[in-house]
């Protein structure tokens, strides 16, 4: 799934912990990070304060449909 426009990068990060199976980032070279890993998350708030603070658009994979419909939620919400 592909989410564009987070500006909340907080409330992202506590949707991702809030997750019950494994969410995936996808990289540009098609790599595949936990986002459920800290350092996963260090690297990608890194990238994300280059980027002047909100995420353009990210490909993730969550397994579970909890977590699909929890981050769904988080995009229509916005928090």
């Amino acid at each position: 799934m592909k989410l564009k426009n987070i500006q909340n990068v907080d409330g992202f990060f506590k949707v991702i912990d809030s997750c019950v199976g494994r969410v995936e980032l996808v990289t540009g070279e098609g790599d595949r990070l936990n986002l459920k890993s800290k350092l996963a998350q260090y690297v990608s708030l890194a990238n994300i304060f280059s980027n002047g603070g909100e995420i353009p658009q990210l490909e993730i994979i969550a397994y579970e449909k909890e977590d699909i419909d929890r981050l769904v939620q988080f995009m229509i919400d916005g928090e």
